[in-house]
């Protein structure tokens, strides 16, 4: 079984999640709609419980996304979250949701698949190679909230809030398909190094398109 205990300097896995798409309630300018979304995500693998997960061209094995236009596919595989932003989420649902915002968000919440603890989105770059258990990943892109977000995390401003902060995640292609479980080491191999996690972060607060 994997030491559940924090190893100073070394970025490790500490939940994977999934998810299957599910009608999620979304609200919007007075109105309401269902929607099928796979943001609900839940984890399979623990540090108490480090079961294996397998890594596919397309995704984590059991793993389901509701709109494919926008989710998923090749460069959006696998969704990676640093865990260190969970209790800027939390303060920020007390600060903005309904009194009661309920228990704190468990792993998973933010739709990821990885939960990752010492690696924050200011260390990564556009084409930086993760390798995670047997599996080899590529950072893509940051995550651009959709409206699902809003209605995932319990409140209007969600959204805004991922993107005025910039913790953002980032999604990943998988360049070497193999298993992955928490407690598992992340190595990241630096890649060309043209375009960081955070200057595509700084572009969308600012407004600008997409420059990839």
């Amino acid at each position: 079984m994997s030491d559940s205990r924090p190893r100073p300097g070394l970025a490790r896995v500490l939940a994977v999640s999934l998810g299957k798409a599910i009608p999620l309630v979304v609200a919007g300018a007075g109105t309401e709609a269902v929607v099928l979304s796979g943001i609900r995500k839940h984890p399979v693998s623990t540090l108490l419980h480090p079961l294996r997960v397998q890594v596919q061209q397309r995704g984590l094995a059991g793993d389901e996304q509701g709109d494919l236009t926008v989710h998923g596919g090749l460069d959006k595989a696998v969704y990676a979250y640093p865990s260190e932003h969970y209790a800027w989420w939390n303060a920020r649902r007390r600060a903005c949701a309904q009194p009661d915002s309920g228990p704190p968000l468990p792993y998973g919440a933010m739709g990821e698949n990885l939960t990752l603890e010492g690696l924050l989105e200011s260390a990564l770059w556009i084409g930086d190679l993760v390798r995670v258990g047997t599996a080899l990943l590529r950072v893509e892109a940051p995550r651009q909230p959709c409206y699902k977000f809003n209605a995932a995390l319990g409140y209007r401003h969600a959204v805004r809030d991922m993107v005025q902060s910039g913790y953002s995640g980032v999604y990943l292609s998988v360049v070497l398909k193999g298993e992955v479980r928490a407690g598992d080491a992340v190595i990241v191999q630096a890649g060309p190094r043209e375009l960081s996690v955070d200057s595509v972060n700084q572009w969308r607060r600012d407004g600008r398109r997409q420059l990839f």
